[in-house]
């Protein structure tokens, strides 16, 4: 037997006599690796969202005033003032509420369909595809602030650059936040044009995630620009159509800042929404307590609305 045989044969028996890896150490590791990665997202969650909405809810049971020492427990009362049409919170929290379902009425359309075909044209090929894309999205970035400052100027009755426009063409002064409809017609169309680049940048992604060879099918199965739109387009966009309802009714249902800059809630209390309400019960009248009830009630609306929406949306199986 050689001295390399011999030395083969030692190692042999050394791994053999070696102790098995412990197995259960690298186990345990596994098992923690995704809760240890989780736990930061954990603690924001708990901190910035669990957290405050278990003590809202314990503010809304409590007359919660900034201006007394004392923040005694009322139970549900706050909810009830709210259902009771002789209590002081009544009357202005329902009208906001119909001010807010008035503009999601209004805006949701809008702002689902338009970016849609808005984005069927840029998912196309042609010259400057990059610089219209871009400067769809452009006004997106835009703060609420400079949004309303340009606006409050652009729709003022009198020096307002588009009643301008419009009296070149022999059209009289309109009071886009002085008159009904004219105001919500005038809040809707700069939601449209500051938000819709968003919903559009997300329907292209969906587009692009859509098999070509798909198109080629329903090419061969002789169908048209309507067929292909119907049957390949709407079926791959169902998840992004959810996505984009879903969150528009939400971001429409809390529409505060067009509102509050552009209109100041007028004319009269027409454009006060359900989030102006309450901002000025909680902050200005320091009526904390009521205007946490105002906002749970205004979250269970939505709740039940986003469950219609994802119900009615959602693929079903073909039986």
């Amino acid at each position: 037997m050689t001295s390399s045989t011999v030395s083969r044969a030692e190692a042999v028996g050394a791994a053999s006599q070696a102790p098995p890896p412990r197995k259960g150490k690298l186990r345990l590791n596994h098992t923690l690796t995704p809760y240890l990665m989780l736990l930061p997202y954990v603690a924001l969650l708990c901190a910035f969202v669990l957290g405050p909405a278990v003590f809202g809810l314990w503010v809304s049971l409590h007359d919660w005033d900034f201006l007394l020492p004392n923040k005694p427990f009322i139970g549900l009362q706050n909810y009830l003032d709210l259902a009771d049409p002789d209590s002081i919170t009544f009357e202005p929290f329902w009208k906001g509420m119909r001010a807010t379902a008035i503009f999601v009425v209004a805006s949701v359309p809008f702002l689902v369909f338009v970016p849609l075909g808005i984005a069927l044209l840029l998912n196309r090929t042609f010259p400057g595809r990059s610089f219209f894309r871009a400067m769809i999205f452009a006004p997106f970035v835009l703060g609420i602030a400079v949004i309303g400052v340009l606006f409050r100027y652009l729709l003022d009755s009198q020096f307002g650059l588009i009643n301008y426009a419009l009296g070149l063409v022999g059209i009289p002064a309109i009071g886009w936040t002085q008159t009904q409809p004219w105001a919500w017609v005038g809040l809707v169309g700069v939601t449209v044009w500051w938000t819709l680049g968003f919903n559009t940048v997300i329907y292209l992604a969906g587009l692009q995630g859509i098999p070509r060879d798909h198109y080629e099918a329903a090419s061969l199965d002789g169908a048209g620009t309507w067929g292909k739109f119907a049957y390949v387009t709407v079926p791959g966009l169902r998840n992004i159509l959810v996505f984009i309802v879903t969150t528009t009714v939400l971001a429409s249902a809390n529409m505060f800042g067009q509102s509050y800059l552009i209109t100041n809630g007028g004319p009269g209390d027409s454009t006060k929404t359900a989030i102006m309400v309450m901002t000025q019960e909680g902050l200005r009248s320091f009526k904390m307590g009521s205007a946490t009830a105002m906002s749970y009630v205004l979250a269970v609306f939505l709740i039940l609305i986003s469950i219609i929406n994802f119900l009615a949306l959602r693929e079903r199986e073909k039986k």
